[in-house]
């Protein structure tokens, strides 16, 4: 399993749950009542958004499923996947099949760690395990990783439009048989890293606008879908730049479905660690 898999595992939860992820947890947009007759529709989208944060926030799990196309370390990778995910203890937790590249694994999420499923035994381990605490100290990509693995849920992306304070609405649309609303906006890819993350460090900020700009990267368009109960069912990021580019597209149903996950076996587990040590063919 090379490092571009275990990338896109890593970050294949980070997007089902909403990469552009915290915000402000209260979401004071600045937007007024929507039903006011005197309100801009600026107010109106950002007060629709939100009822859909406080309403998708209440819930505490959902099952996700989706494809993104991303590049990592200038490879292309297309990642499928769906799983379950629960975030009532804080941190992300679930489990999910995921195929990349043609390539099918499982993985689960645990709070401090990530488990992938190998191709093939390696040393005779079956699945490779990735703490989120070593990922952080690699760089700045694995502590935001870490950052939105333990902070993350589906209303992050709600909150992130309205603390911008930059949406629309886009109209009414069927999502799987259900009467939607997609609400729109484009974020600087800079406001993105200041807003999206809970703890991560100054230096760690600044890496990572200096990574985009790298890219070529300079924004990203979201596309929010709300249904008529408040909650958010689909969700769409664009981001492209001159040496990289990222689409995700995550359908979000059955909030409240149950989720019960647990660690593999310790005797069927490789420390990630030595996935980058070399001589096991991980590297």
């Amino acid at each position: 399993m090379g490092k571009t898999r275990i990338a896109a595992v890593a970050a294949g939860v980070v997007l089902m749950a909403g990469l552009t992820a915290c915000g402000s947890d209260k979401g004071d947009g600045g937007g007024g009542d929507a039903k006011g007759g005197g309100g801009s529709p600026v107010q109106g989208a950002l007060a629709a958004l939100q009822k859909a944060s406080k309403a998708t926030d209440k819930q505490s799990s959902t099952v996700a499923d989706g494809e993104q196309k991303m590049t990592v370390e200038g490879k292309p990778v297309t990642m499928k996947m769906r799983g379950r995910f629960d975030w009532s203890s804080g941190g992300m937790q679930g489990e999910a099949d995921i195929v990349t590249n043609g390539t099918p694994t499982q993985a689960r999420y645990l709070s401090d760690a990530m488990y992938s499923k190998l191709p093939q035994p390696v040393q005779g381990k079956q699945w490779i395990k990735m703490e989120y605490d070593a990922m952080a100290k690699q760089n700045a990509s694995g502590a935001l990783l870490k950052d939105q693995l333990q902070n993350n849920n589906p209303a992050r992306s709600v909150q992130l439009l309205l603390a911008s304070g930059k949406v629309k609405s886009a109209g009414t649309e069927t999502v799987r048989g259900q009467k939607a609303t997609r609400y729109t906006g484009t974020l600087s890819l800079s406001e993105l890293v200041r807003m999206q993350s809970k703890d991560l460090s100054e230096s760690d900020k600044k890496a990572l606008e200096q990574q985009f700009k790298q890219t070529g990267m300079e924004s990203e368009k979201i596309d929010l879908w709300i249904d008529e109960n408040d909650l958010l069912v689909k969700k769409r990021e664009v981001a492209e730049g001159s040496e990289s580019q990222m689409e995700n597209t995550v359908y979000y149903s059955d909030y409240g479905t149950e989720v019960e996950v647990s660690a593999p076996p310790a005797s069927q587990v490789l420390d990630g660690s030595q996935a980058n040590s070399g001589g096991t063919g991980l590297s």
